[in-house]
């Protein structure tokens, strides 16, 4: 047997393991694995061992499967056609933890939602047929709908088309350019929590581990955040993910603060939830609209996310808010506001009438990073048909 047979059966014949088709996706500054729907099983107890499988959790550096001992590289995205007519795509959203066996699907992530049409191409659940394609995706996690446009070019000499990733487009948190995802909003006030306020009011007072109080808002336009001001904690909201996060006094306090708001935002407890995310707020230092320090939920965020930025960008919109007079948030119906987090800016459009958010639209960039299979021990799924025989195939190349 030669070596290009050897590597042939290695892709396609499995003892005790089961092969599953998997692409391992870049979006937006989150990575994580990409699977069709209909390749896991309906069994959610069982899919949930297949994914923290794959991620290798729990264990804080993952290295039994392909995370990155981060919270931003433990994601799962399951992509699926809709069966609603007016949506093109289903998809829900996983989150796991590095050193945690939990599997949560009740909250939303905007950057690996970037990497959904692009995978939908590859995978030939969509097939384009113009320079731009724009896709609705429904994200079943909360029912949050957006439409999301990439560009697929015409392959030289070829009738097909395929994902365009070369661009000059730069997001603060990945290096280089890449080729723009726009993605727009609608009705996401309440995703989570019942309201884009939940408790009614802008302004709340939470109570601190030594019983003095703290204001906050607590707010829900895509993403449950309580929005705190970076000087009641005794920080300055420009420090460092690692200066913060070795301040164990800061993070007790700010857990603290999410398991009481979780019950005031009608969350219920929150103590093995991943929401709501606790934001810091300090005026802006970079130029932007305002500065943030995002917690998801223990662990000090890299740069934001993207439902959380537009989240905040709301909120520094909005009259009343603990953001309102910390921030630049501008003039008019259409704005953009930059929202600066350790990482650089994220910049958000809104659309507002009457005072009230009715559109909000980004742009992100995303990524193939490999396209094959990933292995699964089959004394965590020995199914009766894998798809050992049926690798994801770039549908151009």
């Amino acid at each position: 047997m030669n070596p290009t047979d050897n590597a042939r059966q290695l892709f396609t014949s499995r003892s005790d393991q089961t092969a599953l088709r998997m692409c391992l996706m870049r979006g937006g500054t989150s990575r994580g694995a990409f699977f069709l729907g209909p390749d896991l099983p309906a069994d959610v107890e069982k899919r949930d061992q297949i994914l923290l499988s794959v991620m290798g959790s729990p264990h804080p550096l993952q290295v039994d499967g392909i995370g990155g001992g981060n919270s931003l590289t433990s994601k799962v995205g399951i992509v699926s056609q809709s069966p609603l007519p007016e949506v093109d795509l289903d998809f829900e959203f996983a989150q796991l933890q590095p050193d945690a066996s939990s599997v949560q699907t009740t909250a939303n992530c905007g950057n690996m939602l970037a990497a959904v049409a692009p995978f939908a191409v590859e995978t030939g659940l969509i097939v384009p047929s113009s320079d731009t394609t724009e896709v609705t995706v429904r994200t079943t996690n909360t029912g949050l709908i957006a439409t999301i446009s990439i560009r697929t070019p015409q392959i030289p000499g070829d009738d097909r088309r395929t994902v365009s990733y070369d661009g000059s487009t730069e997001i603060d948190g990945v290096s280089g350019g890449s080729s723009p995802i726009s993605i727009m909003f609608v009705n996401t006030a309440g995703s989570i929590a019942p309201g884009l306020l939940p408790t009614g009011r802008p302004i709340d007072s939470l109570n601190l581990p030594s019983g003095d109080s703290i204001e906050g808002t607590m707010i829900d336009n895509g993403q449950p955040l309580v929005l705190l001001r970076a000087r009641d904690l005794g920080v300055d909201g420009t420090e460092t993910p690692d200066e913060l996060m070795t301040s164990n006094d800061l993070g007790e306090k700010i857990e603290h603060l999410r398991l009481e708001a979780g019950r005031m935002m009608g969350l219920g407890d929150v103590k093995d939830k991943n929401y709501p995310k606790m934001t810091l707020l300090s005026p802006p230092t970079q130029g932007g609209a305002i500065a943030t320090r995002s917690f998801i939920p223990r662990t000090v965020h890299q740069s934001i996310g993207v439902l959380a930025a537009l989240t905040v960008a709301t909120a520094a919109c909005m009259d009343g808010t603990i953001a309102h007079p910390l921030a630049d948030s501008g003039d008019g119906d259409q704005r953009t506001l930059k929202i600066e987090h350790p990482s650089g800016v994220f910049p958000v459009d809104l659309h507002i009438h009457e005072g009230h958010i009715i559109r909000a639209g980004l742009t992100r960039t995303a990524r193939m990073i490999m396209a094959g299979q990933v292995l699964v021990p089959k004394q965590v799924w020995a199914p009766e048909h894998s798809t050992s025989d049926s690798r994801i195939e770039r549908t151009h190349s």
